[in-house]
């Protein structure tokens, strides 16, 4: 598996969106918490989840070709086929089934970040730790909330065993303990 450090060194290499880094460092924030819920290796789901959008700056335009590039780059660097699979399917772009609780878990997780910070952004003092469990179900509901933000994805999280309730709990914590990192 890829470490920490060299994982920061890819996110520098290929990105150089600060929005699209706070939304991996949120991901991975997400994914080690989901992890830890069900007893996978959260060092490891951390790191998937900040390389999982590492194309986004050579694939914005071409969503079928998104977590293709990225996936390319990372079998470079030596990770797994499972991971890689998570990565292709995360993006629903890609035809690949989400087969697995990895796959799952990312794809929701992936979904999730982008939801809470946009809830977040509708207060106005824009930060994660005033964004409640309810407000994430409200805007789950409204149509184009957020852009890129599929209900269907948000509710991966079910098919990765852990229920939604819990799940954006288990989101909101994550996401509100590194809440410096993530919104200006």
């Amino acid at each position: 598996m890829i470490n920490r450090e060299k994982a920061y060194e890819l996110l520098d290499q290929h990105l150089s969106s600060d929005n699209l880094r706070r939304h991996c460092i949120a991901s991975a924030a997400v994914m080690k918490a989901a992890a830890e819920k069900l007893g996978q290796p959260a060092a490891d789901w951390e790191i998937l989840g900040l390389l999982h959008d590492l194309d986004f700056d050579k694939t914005k335009d071409d969503m079928k070709s998104h977590a293709r590039i990225a996936a390319e780059i990372l079998r470079s660097e030596g990770l797994s086929e499972e991971y890689l699979h998570a990565i292709m399917a995360h993006n629903e772009e890609t035809g690949e089934v989400r087969s697995s609780v990895l796959d799952h878990a990312l794809a929701a997780s992936e979904s999730i970040t982008g939801l809470v910070v946009a809830c977040a952004m509708v207060y106005p003092d824009r930060k994660i730790s005033s964004v409640k469990a309810k407000s994430i179900t409200k805007r789950m509901k409204e149509k184009a909330f957020a852009r890129n933000v599929s209900r269907e994805n948000i509710l991966e999280c079910e098919k990765a065993g852990i229920p939604f309730p819990e799940f954006v709990d288990l989101a909101l914590q994550a996401m509100s303990a590194i809440e410096s990192e993530l919104i200006d």
